[in-house]
């Protein structure tokens, strides 16, 4: 019963250069140093093969526009369609992993696999920051990015929902209000 969940797309190449997208709700931050992320995912799709023998993906955070084509990669496998021309993706390169980019997502995260945990029903795949892409268009007048201007979408319980609005930042609870004379 922890939900929301983030939902993103994440990315891949085959060794051959073949690329891949799978919807994924197992996913997280683990650690800030290094900065490392895990993504969770069944033996027997068609993606796992993909991650297992090259080691890298990247984490394509998902938008109100993005909903569709995230549905989409999570219900299409891409032993069938080609999934990027299905769904008028936009693969970018990377800079430095081999995974692409999905252009239209407003930040892309390369990441490289260092451990695969075995845990019943999906594996865990542990992974190190590579590389962090923001789209310029969701940067603030102090170059800091504001995500919910690219109002992201989170999972529940086989729903998308919309999200972004601020309700309070870090601290404000604590913060002292300081009164002008």
């Amino acid at each position: 019963m922890l939900y929301p969940l983030p939902v993103v797309m994440a990315s891949m190449a085959d060794r051959d250069g073949r690329y891949n997208i799978i919807t994924l709700a197992w996913v997280g931050t683990v650690c800030s140093d290094p900065p490392m992320v895990s993504i969770s995912v069944r033996p027997e799709r068609y993606s796992y093969p993909i991650l297992k023998e090259t080691g890298e993906f990247v984490i394509n955070l998902t938008t109100k526009e993005l909903v569709y084509a995230t549905d989409y990669c999570g219900v299409r496998s891409g032993r069938e369609v080609d999934k990027f021309r299905e769904m008028n993706l936009t693969p970018l390169s990377g800079k430095e992993v081999k995974a692409p980019l999905i252009g239209e997502s407003p930040v892309n995260i390369e990441c490289r696999v260092t451990r695969i945990l075995p845990l019943g029903s999906h594996d865990m795949f542990l992974a190190e920051v590579a590389a962090v892409h923001a789209d310029k268009q969701y940067l603030d007048d102090k170059n800091r990015f504001c995500l919910e201007k690219a109002e992201p979408i989170v999972y529940s319980h086989g729903a998308y929902l919309a999200c972004g609005k601020r309700l309070g930042t870090f601290g404000y609870s604590v913060k002292k209000n300081v009164r002008k004379k």
